[in-house]
């Protein structure tokens, strides 16, 4: 199993897709460099930070399905951390969400079920399937309609605290301790640059290819997601190599599963293996270590973290 400072391999990656897609393009920072030479003191919790609901190690798909196998438009939250919210979120067939932009963020979204059309103010509209990587760019309209004929499911990321902007000709979605006011608003929308793509199409571009490790998705200065991807590997032993992993100072991570079988041991928890559409989560200051479990050829996550990028703090073995 490697290690993941991100990654422990250079960087492969994606050819140019359509122009609506763009391309995952160079590295802006050096997610894949080696360690810092020398050891450092970094401060980590006394007492393991808990996991407060609904934050919890891991979420597997079946289950969030199974508990609401009775409705088709539903939204469970799955992480609420101090930096981000993520929700899986269903859709019935037919439905269109309202018009509406972040302020001054981005949203991402993993559509794992349907067909979703996709219409951002600015970029030609799209259908995403499954497997589609979409990221909004921040004082865009944009709207989501099911244009499939069953529920169509999505794994969506904002940041903390941003809540959406609807236009006038929209009745807003109550937001609990706020009221929506009518404004006029400066400056305008997100300038993207061509190396966050506003889709990849991941089992077209990955899916049963060869390619390993994919680059970055979405970069900007506190939103970065990668996609991680690499052949299964042996289980290492807590006291070998691999050890307990690393921990954040300050942040807390999650993954989603895109492929295969991930395994991973977080401090305080027994090892776990996550299938395809689960979710797994690292709290804040938590020693951690994931990597691609033997029981799939190949496997892939996709983390999310709240700056570019995180530093990892690594056990140290000897001196």
């Amino acid at each position: 199993m490697k290690r993941i400072l991100y990654a422990a391999t250079t960087a492969v990656l994606l050819m140019p897709m359509a122009a609506a897609a763009q391309s995952l393009g160079k590295e802006d920072m050096a997610v894949t460099q080696p360690r810092m030479t020398g050891q450092f003191w970094a401060p980590k919790p006394t007492v393991m930070t808990p996991y407060v609901a609904p934050n919890k190690p891991h979420w597997k798909l079946s289950e969030i399905l199974a508990s609401h196998k009775s409705s088709s438009d539903w939204v469970q939250p799955i992480v609420r951390n101090k930096d981000q919210v993520a929700d899986y979120i269903s859709m019935g067939a037919g439905k269109k969400t309202k018009q509406m932009m972040y302020p001054d963020d981005r949203v991402v979204f993993i559509v794992w079920d349907g067909s979703i059309k996709v219409s951002i103010d600015g970029y030609a509209p799209f259908t995403a399937t499954k497997g589609f990587m979409v990221n909004v760019p921040f004082r865009h309209l944009f709207t989501l309609e099911n244009v499939g004929s069953t529920p169509a499911l999505r794994f969506e990321v904002r940041q903390n605290g941003s809540e959406p902007i609807y236009p006038a000709s929209e009745t807003p979605d109550p937001v609990k301790g706020m009221t929506y006011t009518k404004v006029t608003e400066q400056p305008g929308p997100s300038k993207e640059k061509d190396t966050n793509p506003i889709y990849v199409d991941y089992m077209k571009e990955f899916n049963g290819t060869d390619k390993a490790y994919g680059g970055k998705f979405v970069w900007d200065d506190h939103f970065t997601s990668n996609i991680l991807r690499g052949k299964g590997a042996p289980v290492p032993d807590d006291n070998g190599k691999g050890g307990k992993g690393h921990f954040h100072v300050g942040w807390t991570e999650f993954w989603f599963i895109m492929e295969g079988h991930i395994g991973m041991k977080v401090e305080g928890e027994k090892y776990f293996v996550c299938d395809p559409g689960d979710v797994m989560i690292a709290a804040q200051g938590r020693w951690h270590r994931a990597g691609d479990d033997p029981s799939a050829p190949w496997s892939t996550r996709v983390p999310f973290n709240p700056r570019p990028p995180i530093l990892h703090n690594f056990e140290v073995t000897g001196d």
